[in-house]
């Protein structure tokens, strides 16, 4: 993965709509018939560019497949780190990084419902590769929580460990419910998990 993101993000200067289309139709044949089904050569054939062309910027499916959903971590990741250098009190920041991290899942639903459906079918490494980011997102978003706990302003009793998995299980749920047309909007459904979130670490909650 590493390989293929240092490509991408070369190539990206010089010709940035090649990896970007091959990224965009390898999502929608991936979300349409599945990462094992979808052939190389019908992702190339409907991006218009040749193997060769692939090939330079991604190293195989499996390389797709990883920067689909590494893109996505990444964005959050840039974001949440904006959040959390804020001058700003630890509930308003935290408040912020959780809207965002919401926010940000569903405009990229299909690449997150896809990377859980697939991620099996990377291998080992790559599996650690994806993991590792996320758990450093987890870990940076946890320090807020920690900071609220350590000044007085969150509660202490229960552990900032699980509040942050309590969280983030409700976010990667959001694939299996949310529908673009249903009657909350992206920020709606944001303002009330965070708003959750912040209640459950309130002192008086």
């Amino acid at each position: 993965m590493a390989r293929a993101t240092s490509r991408l993000s070369a190539a990206e200067g010089r010709q940035g709509t090649v990896p970007k289309r091959l990224l965009s139709v390898a999502t929608r044949l991936f979300a349409k018939k599945g990462f094992d089904r979808t052939s190389v050569q019908e992702i190339v054939e409907t991006a218009g560019v040749t193997k060769g062309a692939m090939y330079h910027y991604f190293d195989s499916k499996e390389d797709l497949l990883s920067e689909i959903y590494g893109r996505v971590l990444r964005e959050q990741m840039e974001r949440l780190e904006k959040f959390a250098a804020a001058e700003a009190p630890v509930s308003e920041r935290l408040h912020s990084a959780a809207s965002d991290v919401v926010v940000t899942t569903i405009a990229n639903l299909d690449d997150s419902k896809i990377f859980f459906r697939s991620m099996h079918q990377l291998t080992p490494e790559k599996q650690r590769a994806v993991r590792n980011e996320r758990r450093r997102y987890h870990e940076r978003f946890r320090a807020l929580v920690d900071e609220g706990q350590a000044s007085g302003e969150f509660r202490t009793d229960v552990p900032a460990d699980l509040i942050v998995d309590f969280f983030f299980g409700s976010v990667h749920h959001l694939g299996m419910w949310y529908r673009r047309n249903g009657p909350l909007s992206a920020e709606q459904v944001a303002e009330h998990y965070a708003n959750l979130l912040l209640g459950s670490l309130s002192p008086d909650s």
